[in-house]
């Protein structure tokens, strides 16, 4: 469990909450430290019960104006809203300057605003001046401050100035920044070690399933999932883990249903939707898919930095299903609104070539794609989209001739292009080239890259470390 759930689980804490809502609740009044009324505040934020968790605090701030806790919260509470001047005005008020929850709130305004580095160096001249006894401390608190807001490379820095720490703290603020910066089985071994002590933490299940899950290990993401779902049925991410393992592995019809599960406890998740949208599509129920998606999309706060993402993957498979529901008129007007939304220029003319050939307009799908890689500066990629929407569009010998023609060229810069090789390959019986693509996938692809690419071709419960062997079977078979 994580530091916040053992202290809230502790019998200290309960023994405090009871008291405090027992007496609230027979109409007294419990006189609280501030310590104490600031812990419970959190513990009701914890529990998402923000609006008690106000009302204590305001309470507290009658009594004490220039605390340096209360005066913390309400200015995280102003963060959260973007208010970066109340935020500011809430610092200000604080008497004690020399506090370091006092210190952790600049830091944390300015790492609101986007000045990461400017932070850091606010930062490391108090790190200095630590005491020796309360460095360890200091630097776990910089370290979960920079976690918060997904600065996952700060964290990794910071954290590593007491790579020596050994506790259950330090372990799991180390095992979250790991998986931010990508060492998912360095991860996995912390917080294997954590549930080797907490084997009830939902929590740490829930963040192994996300280093499995990161690192492509979708059956082992799977299985931690199901023990924290075993603890909290309800988790969120939790259910998410499981929902997109079973998708990326072909089963979308478990998918879809862990998706609705998802959907029941929170029905307006746009990426929730439109992962549920994704799930209809593969199964070929467009008509569900479109009303799906549609959903998501009605769903969007353009306030939430996440939810703007979404607005292209949300209209880009909108516009897939209706070319594969032939309505290409209909993806056309889509292409319109998404422009309207300001998605990104290049990503639009990809997808407007793709209407074109599914229309069959040659021409036009020509024009567009040579504007899209002028306006990429004929970067790598752009080939390979251009390549995938040509071979989705059975122009397969096209897509072999375009990619060929760029792997002749400069092939160390679109080693992911090796899987589609050895597809458009397959489908060309070019199976000499075939064999040298597919070995290549298999070195330099993600597994998941390869199974999305070529998964096709074999059996559905193939792991992708035997495709290699198994494919080139059927080449020697076929040969016979």
């Amino acid at each position: 469990m994580t530091f916040n759930e053992r202290y809230f689980q502790s019998k200290e804490f309960q023994e405090l909450l009871r008291n405090y809502e027992s007496s609230t609740a027979s109409g007294g009044s419990l006189f609280l430290d501030v310590d104490d009324l600031v812990d419970i505040a959190d513990y009701y934020n914890y529990i998402g019960e923000g609006d008690k968790a106000l009302e204590l605090v305001e309470q507290g701030l009658e009594l004490y104006p220039n605390d340096v806790l209360l005066n913390v919260f309400m200015a995280r509470k102003a963060l959260l809203d973007s208010d970066y001047e109340q935020a500011k005005h809430f610092a200000d008020t604080i008497d004690d300057k020399e506090s370091p929850d006092y210190h952790y709130l600049v830091a944390e305004i300015m790492i609101a605003q986007g000045h990461t580095e400017e932070a850091d160096e606010y930062l490391r001249p108090l790190f200095v001046k630590t005491p020796a006894d309360e460095v360890k401390e200091f630097v776990k608190d910089v370290g979960n401050l920079f976690l918060d807001y997904a600065v996952f490379d700060k964290a990794y820095e910071w954290m590593m100035r007491i790579a020596d720490d050994n506790s259950d703290d330090f372990k799991e603020l180390m095992g979250r920044a790991l998986i931010g910066v990508g060492r998912y089985q360095e991860a996995e071994q912390l917080f294997n070690e954590l549930l080797d002590r907490y084997p009830y933490s939902q929590a740490y299940w829930a963040a192994l399933a996300s280093a499995q899950y990161m690192s492509e290990d979708f059956e082992s993401a799977i299985t931690s999932s199901e023990f924290a779902l075993a603890i909290d049925p309800k988790h969120l991410a939790s259910l998410s883990y499981k929902a997109n393992s079973l998708m990326k592995m072909g089963n979308d019809e478990e998918a879809l249903r862990f998706f609705k599960r998802f959907e029941d406890i929170s029905p307006d998740d746009p990426s929730n939707l439109l992962n549920m949208g994704v799930c209809l599509m593969n199964l070929r129920r467009y008509e569900e898919a479109l009303d799906k998606l549609q959903e998501a999309l009605d769903n969007i706060d353009e306030t939430i930095e996440e939810d703007r993402e979404a607005i292209l993957p949300i209209f880009q498979e909108m516009i897939f299903c209706h070319c594969l529901n032939h309505n290409t008129d209909k993806a056309l007007e889509l292409l319109d609104k998404a422009g309207e939304k300001h998605c990104n220029p290049l990503d639009l003319l990809i997808l407007r070539g793709h209407v074109y050939l599914q229309r069959g307009e040659l021409e036009e799908a020509q024009n567009v794609f040579v504007q899209a890689i002028e306006l990429a500066n004929a970067a790598p990629s752009i080939y390979l989209r251009i390549a995938t929407s040509l071979y989705d569009n059975r122009y397969v010998q096209a897509s072999y001739m375009l990619l060929k023609k760029f792997m002749n060229y400069d092939e160390q810069s679109l080693t992911e292009g090796y899987s589609y090789m050895a597809l458009f390959c397959w489908d060309l019986k070019l199976w000499n080239e075939f064999a040298i693509y597919l070995h290549k996938a298999m070195k330099f692809n993600k597994k998941e890259d390869i199974r999305l690419v070529l998964s096709c071709l074999v059996p559905e419960e193939l792991p992708v470390e035997e495709y290699e062997t198994y494919l080139m079977e059927q080449i020697k078979n076929m040969k016979h």
